[in-house]
């Protein structure tokens, strides 16, 4: 489930769409609202400023598969993860990548060649790229491919996939120092600590805690999950004052959606991803789901739907999504939970990250 979550997550964009919804089901139920949206998909990374940094190669390091990897030349990158994508192209470095993963699709990657196919890494696809060095993350597979393009010459280093807010500074400097721009990293990992610390401060504080889950759909597939601990969204949730219902629940990362389990678990607001909603119809889609009509969200249209390669990116982006968030749940025009005594103008005391360690990020 993680590497096709990972994979899911594809839209790595600079955009962050959120729309809300109507879950009544019939006029008794009042007007259904209309589906509203924030879209930010045509806005691109926020590069580091200065020129394009020389990296200073080679670089040997052992990479989170316990190997000595060996970087000698990084004028051909190829990232296989959206998330890994989006640093290399922030520190400066996105005119050396030839290739993207499908998950990386923001603006400044939509022009190079996907070489993967479907959840799958294609190593005929990313071998045709002539890539110098390759980047990915220990979900990355099938593990016979990452063993072909090793057996090809090429560097291959593997980090630690990130679902926190406690791994974000840790993998940023991990890629920064794989491609031999150790301090791009740090100016990176400093920038982005203080955007997301600025951003958790705009949690109103004395809120009265949304009860928020996040539901993973894929029309196609069948699939129908609740995000618990350990999923990513867990922490996002938390982030922006909210209750994961998941979590509340005893669920441990992804667990099948069953009515029982949304309609005790209450929620008050959904998170969905734009393209998973999409997948399933929309919100006619999402009504059909069994319990949701008796549940707090469903009853008062509380949905919000996030681009999919943003809400669980963690990265430089992240403070993004919190932003967002916060917008919408609480300050913004028309928030949900505004009514809820959520625009008291302090913010609430800071929650520190988790202090990264050498395992956070490779």
């Amino acid at each position: 489930m993680a590497r096709s979550t990972r994979t899911v997550l594809a839209s790595c964009v600079l955009a962050l769409a959120v729309a809300v919804s109507g879950c009544a089901a019939d006029s008794s139920a009042g007007t259904q609202r209309e589906a509203r949206a924030v879209p930010l998909s045509d806005q691109r990374l926020d590069v580091l400023p200065g020129d394009a940094p020389a990296p200073r190669l080679p670089v040997t390091l052992t990479d989170a598969s316990g190997g000595r990897v060996e970087v000698a030349d990084a004028t051909r990158i190829v990232p296989l993860n959206g998330a890994i994508a989006e640093i290399v192209f922030t520190l400066g470095l996105g005119s050396r990548v030839v290739a993207r993963d499908v998950s990386a699709t923001f603006p400044e990657a939509t022009a190079l060649p996907v070489v993967t196919n479907a959840h799958d890494v294609s190593p005929e696809q990313v071998l045709a790229q002539h890539p110098t060095v390759i980047l990915a993350d220990t979900e990355t597979g099938p593990p016979e491919a990452i063993d072909q393009l090793r057996s090809a010459g090429i560097p291959v280093v593997l980090f630690e996939p990130v679902w926190s807010l406690g791994g974000v500074e840790g993998r940023i400097a991990k890629v920064a120092e794989a491609l031999g721009v150790p301090d791009r990293g740090t100016a990176l990992v400093d920038r982005t600590h203080r955007e997301i610390e600025a951003a958790r401060a705009l949690v109103p504080a004395g809120i009265k805690a949304p009860r928020i889950a996040f539901l993973y759909v894929r029309g196609g597939h069948g699939v129908q999950l609740i995000g618990g601990e350990g999923a990513g969204s867990d922490d996002i949730i938390e982030t922006v004052g909210g209750v994961d219902v998941g979590t509340d629940l005893g669920l441990r990362k992804y667990t099948p959606i069953t009515s029982e389990a949304l309609v005790g678990g209450r929620p008050d607001v959904f998170l969905l991803m734009t393209h998973g909603l999409e997948s399933i119809g929309g919100m006619p889609g999402l009504r059909k789901m069994p319990g949701l009509a008796q549940t707090p969200a469903g009853r008062e249209s509380r949905v919000i739907t996030v681009e999919d390669g943003v809400v669980l990116n963690f990265g430089p982006r992240t403070a993004t999504v919190i932003r967002a968030l916060v917008e919408l749940l609480y300050t913004g025009p028309d928030a949900l939970w505004a009514d809820q005594g959520a625009r008291a103008a302090a913010a609430r005391p800071v929650r520190e990250p988790a202090k990264s360690t050498g395992r956070d990020g490779i």
